[in-house]
């Protein structure tokens, strides 16, 4: 039934096809994929060869950042084109409730709203198919999900930002307890059946004359860490003592998500259509450095760069960035120009040279890069600015930054401090030079307010219910240096 109604929309968009066909999209969103967990950005371990054809066959990015810290802010930003500050989706959905911390976070938007006019949106409204394909994690209820944010077709997108492990679900095998998902046979994995589903896709809409864009949003290589067993066997026989990179499961859980982005590829190779097919390759925040569920393993490492997702250094927002399409940007390039989520919307319009929404674009904070990737002409922006006012397990306490050239500002609310790097000296964020260079930090904390000012951030507050005995519980319920029935009901007692 599923491709009975993509071949009926394929009939009905041909029959109304320009004669200049626009290019078919992919934007390939793969779940906190760290900045060095690809071959062509430099893994002592894990292999990707499509990947790194795909990069080979067009701009790579070095200086690429996600819109936040976590998934679901980076997520609406990429949807909406603005940063996750403006619309309040400022942490992930549902978040680490902290109630006795020293802040009071705020009351955020855990949802992407369905006023805003989403890339999905543009897109079908300009004759394009849109199928998004894989993990949403952009609101709890139906009305927030992709078939009702501008996709026709949604497999696999639903509430949750993970495979459910537990309770009757088994991860990235069936069964997958996902709404969206039918169970496929014993022995399944979860990314290869998404591979499958986008090839047909594909297939599919070889009949028509309609442009599509494909949303593929991969589960991996987010925790359950789950892989076949013959790819673990392959990384445990690689993997090296004192390497960066040192997680058999999780090398192949990387090796299982490039498989499948080598499948769609050839799918496009052998119809003919990937000379007018733009790909846009991202993650969706920093590597996940340690599991929360076992502290002593290791799930990927940043080095160079400073920590990892959750967390306010660069290992939690510089991410991969691949832009590919054969005959318009120059193969092989690579470019350190900083770019993030936000730019993906204003770039897939600029490429396709649709105008978008003008109310919706008045409000967008990304730019349009596509003069960047097709001829390599500067781009003109002040800076890269993110707000965080909240807590995580891995590290972040509220924080926002901003990034102005080689320089990266952090603004922690908890204490009122300033850390200040020169990101061209010191990628790794060892050296505070706020003392050193006073003048820069004033500049850059001055365009971190008027910045703030500017979208509405919220800012987190001084709570009231502040208790040092409980400030280190992860949520409502968990509490680790004390009796978790004790936090109950101190809970209980300040609400």
């Amino acid at each position: 039934m599923r491709y009975f109604v993509l071949l009926l929309l394929v009939f009905i968009s041909g029959c109304s096809a320009s004669p200049e066909r626009q290019p078919n999209i992919i934007l390939f969103v793969v779940d906190d994929l760290g900045w060095t967990d690809l071959g062509c950005y430099g893994s002592d371990l894990y292999q990707t060869p499509h990947i790194d054809r795909l990069a080979n066959s067009g701009m790579r990015f070095t200086d690429a950042y996600s819109a936040c810290t976590v998934c679901s802010p980076s997520r609406s930003s990429i949807m909406t084109g603005k940063y996750p500050a403006r619309t309040n989706t400022t942490d992930w959905i549902s978040g680490h409730q902290k109630p006795f911390a020293r802040m009071k976070v705020p009351e955020w938007t855990q949802f992407m709203d369905p006023g805003e006019v989403t890339l999905a949106e543009i897109l079908k409204g300009a004759g394009y198919l849109t199928i998004h394909i894989g993990k949403w994690h952009l609101g709890e209820e139906e009305i927030y999900w992709p078939e009702n944010q501008g996709f026709e077709q949604n497999i696999g997108g639903w509430s949750v930002g993970a495979p459910q492990k537990g309770s009757g679900g088994n991860g990235y095998f069936p069964p997958y307890l996902n709404p969206r998902l039918p169970d496929g046979p014993e022995g399944e994995y979860l990314t290869e059946r998404l591979s499958h589903e986008a090839v047909e896709f594909i297939e599919a809409s070889k009949k028509g004359d309609a442009p599509f864009f494909m949303n593929f949003w991969f589960y991996n290589v987010h925790t359950p860490l789950q892989a076949k067993k013959e790819k673990i066997e392959k990384y445990e026989k690689l993997a090296k003592d004192g390497a960066n990179h040192i997680n058999p499961v999780y090398a192949a859980m990387v090796e299982h998500m490039d498989d499948a982005i080598g499948q769609v590829i050839k799918k496009l190779e052998d119809s003919g259509m990937l000379h007018n097919t733009l790909i846009l390759f991202t993650s969706d925040n920093g590597g996940l450095r340690g599991n929360f569920e076992n502290r002593g393993t290791q799930v990927t490492n940043n080095f160079p760069l400073r920590s990892g997702k959750g967390d306010i250094y660069e290992g939690g927002v510089r991410v991969p960035f691949i832009a590919s399409w054969d005959g318009r940007i120059p193969n092989a390039t690579t470019s350190d120009v900083p770019v993030i989520s936000a730019d993906v919307y204003p770039t897939i319009l600029g490429l396709a040279g649709i105008q978008g929404d003008d109310k919706h674009n008045q409000n967008m904070d990304g730019i349009d890069i596509s003069s960047l990737l097709t001829e390599g002409e500067s781009v003109s922006r002040d800076a890269l600015f993110w707000h965080y006012p909240h807590y995580h397990l891995e590290g972040a306490k509220p924080y926002s930054a901003v990034r102005k050239g080689d320089w990266k500002l952090i603004e922690v609310f908890e204490n009122d401090s300033l850390e200040l790097y020169n990101l061209r000296d010191d990628i790794g964020e060892r050296v505070n030079l706020v003392s050193e260079f006073p003048d820069k930090a004033t500049e850059l904390t001055n365009a971190l307010n008027n910045w703030r000012n500017t979208v509405n951030a919220q800012i987190p507050q001084r709570n009231p219910h502040y208790d040092k005995r409980f400030e280190t519980s992860w949520k409502s319920g968990v509490w680790r240096s004390k009796s978790n029935a004790e936090f109950k009901e101190h809970l209980k007692e300040n609400n």
